[in-house]
């Protein structure tokens, strides 16, 4: 395949090299990150510094990248199709290669399995990372200590409710200190607000929305985390547990306690209609959301803008 320019004289040759690298990276701009994965950096050098350039990269975008898996009855309690893990494996060498460590923000699918080696690769080649979404499986809570150490610059984070939470929260204080906002994708126990509190103090934006949330660890959240300017518990399940013998209960309206303490918020998003297509499924699903069955672009939601994809 030939690149021509007509002049006056005739016809010239000219070689794809030879394109504008501005107008290239116009074109790439276009593409999907696995268009831009697909080869075109191999086409010539200018195509590759165009695909190399950093506006293509300030955001890796795996939101539509999911594993197939089956669950089985032993630990991990999942098996991964083999394809999965190598497709995953051979996306991530070929983007983080062309990103050059200017990705400042990345997304996983909240069903694609991750595994310690993608996310230790994929911390050391993203160095200037300040968002990330999580992915929902746990089998990376040991590795993700190092790599939060790797992310000084890491200010906002989506993850899902981990068994160890206050050794990742303290990690986060301790290596990101710009750090200010937390979207939790699963339930927030009294260990994890406690953390929260105890080593996040100035955290300013939180997100716990379609989640089971106790109404005690709500008003420990709102006496203890001054500094936090806006909360979103919509589409939560409240639950209270009164003094035994009396058995649980949901809460379906906000009292005068729980609202005067929210009070000092900028935004205090919350939502508990019976009427609520999203409340009736947290309640269906029992607080823990099976993002799965359900429409593909729905776990991606959240009432507060800079936490939606």
């Amino acid at each position: 395949m030939e690149f021509r320019e007509i002049e006056e004289c005739g016809t010239v040759r000219r070689r794809w090299e030879d394109m504008d690298i501005d107008i290239l990276v116009k074109i790439f701009q276009s593409l999907t990150v696995f268009e831009r994965t697909s080869g075109i950096a191999h086409v010539c050098s200018t195509w590759r510094l165009a695909a190399c350039d950093p506006f293509l990269w300030r955001t890796l975008d795996l939101s539509m990248l999911k594993s197939n898996f089956i669950k089985i009855p032993l630990e991990p309690y999942v098996y991964v199709h083999g394809h999965s893990d190598k497709t995953l494996t051979q996306f991530l060498k070929i983007a983080l290669n062309l990103s050059r460590g200017n990705i400042t923000s990345l997304f996983f699918h909240f069903n694609l399995y991750v595994s310690e080696d993608h996310l230790t690769y994929t911390a050391q080649r993203c160095p200037r990372l300040k968002r990330l979404v999580l992915p929902a499986w746990n089998r990376v809570e040991t590795v993700m200590i190092k790599a939060i150490e790797l992310w000084k610059d890491l200010e906002s984070l989506t993850m899902p409710s981990i068994v160890n939470s206050p050794r990742l929260v303290q990690a986060i204080a301790t290596n990101c200190r710009k750090f200010s906002e937390l979207k939790i994708m699963g339930p927030l126990d009294n260990r994890f607000a406690s953390s929260l509190v105890t080593y996040l103090p100035k955290l300013k934006v939180l997100s716990l929305r379609c989640s089971m949330l106790n109404k005690d660890t709500l008003i420990f959240v709102l006496d203890n985390l001054c500094c936090l300017e806006v909360l979103n518990i919509s589409h939560c399940l409240l639950i209270e547990d009164p003094p035994p013998p009396a058995p649980r209960r949901i809460v379906r309206q906000l009292d005068k306690t729980i609202l005067e303490k929210a009070s000092h918020l900028h935004y205090f998003l919350a939502c508990m209609s019976d009427t609520c297509n999203m409340c009736q499924k947290t309640r269906n699903d029992e607080g823990f959301m099976r993002w799965y069955k359900y429409d593909e672009g729905l776990w991606k939601e959240d009432e507060v803008s800079s936490l939606a994809l």
